[in-house]
């Protein structure tokens, strides 16, 4: 395996950063995380976009290198991956131990890539099955507190999440996701995952300002727009989703994945959740794979 640290491509074993990071030390760091088919990254503007909007909430508006494709493009050849996991970071770099950073910032840049099954119309799912999804008593942070829609290395809230999780397992209850509310009760998202529900023909999605907005959740919302499937925003409870006719969850790696059960509560997908996959496989395929035919 090899990755990409601060433009140089690096052997695994060699691809370290400093303890005096500030990606290490506080969190100070921003990343997205893509996928990439057929070797393109699926919405690679939309990340880059969203990438360079953390880092400006960062104060590090100038820290995204120009040439970060052509990084991403190297190491997945270096590993010769066509269908990937990606992972782009950029922190604020080795500063000395104070909690206010320095005004210079020299970045470290990391690209770490794994491999995954071929997507598109032929594809294979990364998830075996449909999703066991948990209530958690974590919270998500308030856009008052932290901005929602930074995608910082500070992941402690859905770690907290998932730690949850771990505790409600047994040997015949495993979840997959935490479903995490607002301070008011409201649902949110997943750890790492945005949430969708059908009731009686709309699709729902918790509105933005306690969501991290994902790029699979914008796709989304594009594709069933395109359909002319009412889509609505808005605030909503756990039972809403408990007493949905379909749901489904949202990430970039799981790309569309529905939910079996929240709460022990039977869910399932749909013939709308069949539908969107379908034209997410499709535009998948269109925008990744159709040049290497």
């Amino acid at each position: 395996m090899q990755y990409h640290l601060n433009g140089t491509l690096r052997d695994r074993e060699e691809a370290t950063v400093s303890v005096d990071d500030r990606g290490f030390r506080y969190g100070d760091a921003a990343f997205e995380t893509c996928r990439a088919y057929g070797g393109e990254v699926f919405a690679w503007d939309r990340h880059v976009e969203r990438l360079h909007r953390t880092c400006e909430t960062l104060g590090m508006a100038d820290a995204v290198p120009d040439d970060l494709a052509v990084r991403v493009a190297e190491t997945l050849d270096a590993n010769d991956f066509e269908d990937a996991y990606v992972r782009v970071s950029v922190s604020r770099g080795v500063q000395p131990g104070k909690l206010t950073p320095d005004e210079d910032v020299d970045p470290t840049v990391v690209v770490y890539v794994k491999p995954l099954p071929r997507g598109g119309v032929d594809g294979q799912r990364v998830w075996d099955d449909s999703a066991v999804v948990q209530s958690v008593q974590t919270r998500r942070i308030p856009d008052s507190a932290v901005p929602s829609d930074a995608k910082t290395h500070n992941y402690l809230n859905g770690i907290l999440a998932r730690l949850e999780l771990r505790r409600a397992s047994n040997e015949g209850y495993r979840p997959d996701e935490a479903l995490m509310r607002d301070t008011n009760g409201h649902v949110a998202e997943g750890a790492t995952s945005n949430l969708f529900f059908v009731d009686d023909g709309v699709l729902k999605t918790p509105e933005t300002g306690s969501i991290l907005p994902g790029i699979t959740r914008e796709v989304v919302i594009e594709l069933a727009e395109s359909e002319d499937f009412p889509v609505r925003t808005g605030r909503y409870t756990p039972d809403d989703v408990r007493n949905a006719d379909e749901a489904f969850l949202t990430n970039s790696t799981w790309e569309l994945r529905p939910i079996a059960t929240l709460d022990g509560i039977e869910i399932g997908g749909g013939p709308l959740t069949t539908l969107l996959q379908r034209l997410y496989d499709e535009r998948v395929e269109t925008r990744c794979y159709a040049s290497s035919r």
